[in-house]
């Protein structure tokens, strides 16, 4: 590739894959014209990526059950960022949405993000539609 440009075509996402190959094979020296093109060309690459292929985010209950998966949680070790028993079960059962301080406390003490917990329940979108 002899210029960088924006990647429109799956023919340039290919070709711009083979050339992100090569030079991260060539390990160029920090701060050399292969180093910023290597750079540059990655995030050519993930931009034209996300266009093609976007990833939807999970909806917030699917996240806070992945995260108590990922972590061994019980539904009651939930009850200092909910307040109670009954809202954690509320929740996980989507009768009762997430509360303000609700998605700060989950984002805080377990790092999930907050453009997750706010979207809309997936059950909730699919009444509205």
């Amino acid at each position: 590739m002899d210029h960088l440009k924006i990647i429109k075509t799956p023919e340039e996402h290919e070709a711009a894959l083979e050339r992100l190959m090569a030079l991260m094979e060539a390990d160029p020296q920090e701060g050399s014209r292969e180093a910023d093109e290597l750079e540059v060309l990655a995030m050519l690459i993930e931009q034209y990526e996300q266009r093609q292929f976007p990833i939807d985010l999970p909806d917030p209950v699917s996240a806070i059950r992945f995260r108590m998966e990922q972590q061994g949680l019980k539904n009651k070790d939930l009850v200092p960022f909910f307040g109670s028993a009954s809202k954690v079960s509320e929740v996980l059962n989507g009768v009762r949405p997430l509360s303000l301080n609700m998605i700060r406390r989950l984002n805080h003490g377990l790092g999930i993000p907050a453009d997750i917990l706010v979207q809309r329940p997936s059950h909730e979108t699919a009444r509205v539609s």
